[in-house]
């Protein structure tokens, strides 16, 4: 039986490419057995059960980045982290562990090598983190989610998003997303958003411009963030829409409605418009170690967006720059076209097909055997709970499958290329999606916004593609 333990947890850059995998793997192989791996401090623990997966829990272990008295704590907590992945991965009866980064994907490495269980490791930023350079270095299946990053046996293979993005045929779709959030149909939307708790520079700067942008013709759909403090200053609702949500997790209506974006430039986020053929202005994070700045250069040099820094975005330069460029629909249907042809829309597929087969390399080489689990799993099926709390492992959800949504749309739509650019192989399987939130920084769970300013919509969700013909003052062609 094929069974594929999956480590992926933290945030959501790390949990949304493996819940897309996890979701692919079930779309080719309804009988697979899929197990998550994460830690009580990250987001898996209400993400991953509400997508449909068992999730067990093994102690988190923070490798710091300089030498200090934390460091000296991390062999042992490390010794105990291993210890309860392996417990897992026997429960599991695992042929294969993928690993996406991480707190969680350490010991899960380790654990599979003690094991004998082969390594997947996927990696979806320019710059590697600490997990996932030591997990290549104990496999040769590494992929990653970018050309150019720099990891032993790496091979390109895009990254893996939600089905239901993937399939997502924006101009089909644009009128019934659009008439769910109380937007109209025939001028064009600049979508907003800061990730899932939002970002206060980019709030301000918007909301600065409303006027601005409103006086011209541009609607703003603006996801503004749960605690974001925000709403008192959205203006009120007028003959151009200015729509303020403080969370979706329906992106796929968000990126349909709209003809261009101002976001952040997390992995997810550009991995996600690219796919979709959403042309946007990037403000990366001014924190970090520039990682964000390098997801957004791809994407900025091949024409399908711009970069602006934090510090220099500000209502001026909406009104000076992005202004102009919202109301040029022939530069906007270029850029989309632009960003289409980067993206990959199925690196999910991709990525599955070579899981299973590496799993399935697995069941018949027995490997199993001559690690000498058999024996190790009687010993766990005679007093399986009283081993699993020695370890340190807990159950935290369980599940027979994902949820499912819309049923995936016909031909991409006409701004950007077919099936997006590079696709890193496979063709699109199925149409089931994940439900839950897509990544972009955007977290599972939550209402599906709209309609009225600082809260969900009570408007239907729509049922499918409209005909979405071309809209006067959109940035549409077929």
């Amino acid at each position: 039986m094929r069974s594929v333990v999956i480590a992926g947890g933290g945030s959501g850059g790390h949990i949304e490419p493996a819940m897309a995998l996890a979701d692919a793997l079930r779309r080719i192989d309804p009988e697979v057995r899929i197990t998550c791996l994460g830690t009580e401090r990250g987001l898996e623990t209400k993400v991953i059960p509400a997508r449909g997966y068992a999730l067990d829990l093994i102690p988190a272990v923070p490798l710091p980045r300089s030498l200090n008295k934390t460091l000296l704590s991390v062999p042992g907590r490390m010794v105990g982290a291993v210890r309860a992945a392996v417990d897992v991965l026997d429960r599991a009866e695992a042929t294969v562990l993928v690993g996406f980064g991480g707190y969680v994907a350490t010991p899960g490495y380790l654990a599979a090598k003690r094991r004998r269980v082969p390594i997947v490791v996927h990696e979806a930023n320019p710059k590697p983190g600490l997990a996932n350079r030591i997990g290549s270095r104990l496999t040769r299946h590494v992929f990653i989610g970018q050309a150019g990053t720099r990891l032993p046996h790496a091979e390109y293979i895009g990254i893996p998003i939600r089905r239901e993005i993937g399939s997502l045929d924006r101009l089909a779709l644009s009128e019934k997303a659009r008439a769910h959030f109380g937007l109209r149909p025939d001028l064009p939307v600049l979508l907003v958003t800061g990730g899932s708790q939002g970002a206060a520079s980019v709030n301000r700067a918007v909301l600065g411009a409303a006027d601005s942008l409103r006086s011209v013709g541009v609607q703003v759909l603006h996801i503004i963030g749960p605690r974001s403090g925000q709403t008192a200053n959205v203006p009120p609702r007028g003959d151009v829409p200015y729509v303020a949500i403080e969370y979706l997790d329906r992106m796929d209506l968000a990126y349909a409605a709209a003809d261009f974006a101002l976001c952040r430039a997390g992995a997810m986020t550009c991995a996600e418009l690219t796919a979709v053929g959403l042309p946007a202005a990037y403000v990366p994070l001014p924190h970090g170690n520039g990682e964000q700045r390098l997801n957004a250069l791809p994407v900025e040099r091949a024409g399908g967006g711009l970069i602006i820094d934090d510090a220099s975005l500000s209502p001026e330069w909406i009104r000076s720059v992005l202004l102009g460029l919202l109301l040029d629909h022939e530069r906007v249907s270029a850029m989309s076209r632009a960003a289409a042809r980067i993206g990959s829309r199925d690196a999910d597929i991709a990525l599955a097909r070579r899981v299973l087969a590496i799993s399935d390399r697995t069941a018949s080489s027995g490997r199993m055997a001559s690690s000498g689990r058999t024996a190790s799993r009687r010993t766990v099926s005679s007093g399986r709970t009283a081993s699993a709390r020695s370890a340190g492992t807990r159950r935290a959800g369980s599940g027979t499958g994902p949820r499912t949504g819309a049923a995936p749309v016909g031909d991409p739509y006409g701004r950007g290329q077919s099936g997006g650019g590079q696709s890193g192989g496979g063709q699109s399987a199925g149409g089931q999606s994940g439900g839950g939130q897509s990544g972009g920084g955007q977290s599972a769970g939550g209402q599906s916004g709209g309609g009225q300013s600082g809260g969900p919509s009570g408007g239907a969700q729509p049922g499918g593609p409209s005909g979405g013909g071309r809209h006067r003052g959109s940035h549409r062609t077929r």
